[in-house]
């Protein structure tokens, strides 16, 4: 289960950012969903329905299976334009050289199109190379701090020899933390993402739900570099996927 200091702090992070920013929601308020951004997403989302009613298929890219979900199957932009689905590639799209990257999630059942924040992106895979690097040097063990979770810990960048990459959630805005795992794998944190999502929403969670879903469905955005998460009776709790 998970402690009940950090529910609190949970709780307590959740109400700040529901009084005071106004991020999260609606989705035209997040960080980075600018109209812009917004514009492009429902513009994308209009092409892919129609591909879709059109030819039965989605217009992704193919993807190993080992992708994670919420990064997994990227919108083909050349293939759109290419059978007049899209005039252009929207300028906030890497493939244009923007900031991100646009997906497909939910692909089976309502396929929606969503954000995939390429700083956030990099920046915890940077920090998964060092850590690999690390263990490798160290026998396996982690340069992990104070526990997140059961199984995960936030990371010590001090026994790295780095500096904190100072990436920002999508979502709030404020900073992510990054934890890592009891194999090594890097994870950027959004307990408290989720847990002001829970809160804005009436709905309780269900037993084994990926509460991830609570923020694709409240913003424009991806939980990119995202464990798991379960309900744990006080609060979103990290669920490890490495056996």
């Amino acid at each position: 289960m998970i402690n009940r200091a950090r529910a609190a702090l949970l709780a307590a992070w959740a109400l700040v950012l529901m009084l005071t920013s106004g991020c999260l929601y609606p989705q035209d308020q997040s960080p980075g969903n600018d109209v812009t951004a917004r514009e492009a997403v429902l513009a994308v989302q209009n092409a892919v329905d129609r591909y879709k009613q059109s030819t039965g298929l989605l217009p992704i890219q193919n993807a190993d299976a080992s992708v994670p979900t919420y990064e997994k199957f990227r919108i083909d932009f050349g293939k759109m334009k290419r059978m007049g689905y899209l005039s252009s590639i929207p300028p906030i799209a890497f493939e244009n050289g923007g900031d991100y990257v646009f997906l497909v999630i939910d692909e089976e059942t309502k396929p929606a199109v969503k954000l995939l924040d390429v700083a956030v992106f990099q920046g915890i895979k940077d920090v998964q190379t060092k850590v690999a690097d690390y263990r490798k040097a160290n026998n396996g063990a982690n340069p992990g701090g104070p526990e997140a979770y059961s199984g995960f810990h936030y990371l010590n960048f001090d026994k790295l020899g780095t500096s904190n990459p100072d990436l920002k959630s999508m979502y709030s805005n404020r900073p992510l933390e990054i934890m890592v795992d009891d194999a090594g794998k890097v994870y950027a944190d959004y307990g408290i993402d989720i847990a002001a999502a829970l809160k804005k929403n009436d709905s309780p969670p269900k037993a084994e739900e990926d509460l991830r879903h609570r923020l694709t469905e409240a913003s424009d955005f991806a939980p990119v570099q995202s464990p798991v998460y379960h309900w744990a009776g006080e609060g979103p709790r990290a669920v490890s996927q490495t056996p």
